[in-house]
């Protein structure tokens, strides 16, 4: 066994209805002056009002900042950390999404450290300590409440990551009935996302690749491939809401420690360019990806298949090709759309998404198969 490392957040709680004991929960590791990061849409909701209220009626004072928006901007960045500068913040909330979650570890880490955002970008090039901090996650696919990843829009396309495991929280709280109000192609594609986590982690290239992130991988794939369908079609399933949670959590521990590769690397591009939801961009190039790989890396993924799709047998190269039909069947049974076109993506957008995939360099090292630029390109084309 070759040497390799593990980390992750150090304490996981689950907790349906979670939210209303929230101050029991973490107010002691909060403090008195708690600022809660949230995005407007699931303000609407109603759901920071309740997260609010748990605190404040605990004695603590409560500062909402609800900006976030989708594959947020650095000014976004800024804005909350210094948010957490002025009120003197002892603690931080993430609420929401994964756009939300990054800005609160980042932030977090920011306001505490001193540390400038432009000298942060890169694996471990964040220094210094961070506020407290509890992320929970109200979707079930990015994992970001146990990710030491921060993924940042910069300029108008591109998209940079913040890596360092300054940003793991201290808790993360998962409570299914928050995912219960998500609509079905929202969990169609933040599943499928979670998926992709557990996908690229157990068959990474990283030196990392360990023994313990694939056998999260693994059991991730085994509750989401049992769940995800039926939390598409029956919302207020409880058991399959708490499976897809549980399941996106474990891919999250496992691709933190054992990087993601291709598939993000060609979806990031499509997110920047054209604002299609990172987890429908990952899965518009999913399978496209996966047969590009599986030309001469075809063994881990013929492993994995039988844990989302249980009647795939036989010869490795056989599964692993039928495995990459299943995944963009799975798809399109789920409501999403299957091509670039059917995002309003046109053809002459595919060289210069090729061109950003390529400065992917931190994700494209960790594909089972070299990427160059002509095969990014063949990859788009076939997606398109």
């Amino acid at each position: 066994m070759t040497p390799f490392t593990f980390n992750t957040t150090p304490s996981v709680r689950f907790v349906p209805d979670g939210l209303n004991d929230l101050a029991a929960s973490v107010g002691s590791l909060l403090g008195q002056r708690i600022v809660i990061v949230t995005d407007r849409g699931l303000v609407a909701t109603g759901i920071p009002d309740r997260a609010v209220q748990a605190m404040t009626q605990a004695g603590a004072q409560v500062h909402l900042f609800d900006s976030v928006e989708a594959d947020p901007p650095e000014a976004i960045i800024e804005s909350a950390t210094q948010m957490m500068r002025d009120v003197d913040a002892t603690g931080v909330i993430g609420l929401g999404g994964g756009s939300s979650l990054d800005v609160a570890k980042l932030a977090a880490a920011l306001a505490k450290s001193g540390a400038t955002l432009a000298d942060s970008y890169g694996i471990g090039n964040l220094a210094g300590g961070r506020l407290p901090l509890v992320l929970i996650p109200t979707t079930a696919g990015t994992g970001s409440e146990v990710t030491p990843i921060s993924i940042v829009t910069t300029g108008e396309n591109a998209k940079m990551g913040v890596v360092s495991p300054v940003m793991l929280p201290d808790v993360a709280l998962l409570d299914p009935l928050l995912t219960v109000g998500l609509p079905a192609h929202v969990t169609a594609a933040t599943g499928i996302d979670a998926m992709v986590h557990a996908i690229e982690a157990y068959c990474s290239a990283s030196p990392n690749n360990n023994p313990v992130s694939r056998t999260l991988a693994c059991e991730a794939l085994r509750l989401m491939g049992a769940a995800l369908e039926t939390a598409v079609a029956e919302p207020d399933n409880i058991a399959a809401r708490s499976d897809m949670l549980l399941g996106s959590l474990l891919a999250g521990q496992a691709f933190a420690n054992s990087p993601v590769a291709a598939v993000h690397a060609l979806a990031y591009p499509i997110g920047g360019r054209f604002k299609v939801p990172h987890g429908l961009s990952n899965a518009l190039v999913l399978p496209h990806v996966l047969r590009f790989n599986i030309q001469t890396a075809p063994d881990a993924y013929a492993q994995i298949a039988p844990l989302l799709f249980p009647h795939l047998t036989g010869a490795v190269a056989d599964v692993a090709a039928a495995f990459c039909d299943e995944l963009q069947a799975l798809a399109l049974r789920c409501g999403l759309p299957a091509r670039l076109r059917d995002v309003d993506i046109g053809k002459d957008a595919l060289g210069p998404m090729a061109d950003d995939a390529m400065q992917q360099t931190r994700l494209l090292v960790n594909n089972p198969r070299p990427v160059e630029r002509a095969d990014a390109f063949a990859i788009y084309e076939a997606a398109w």
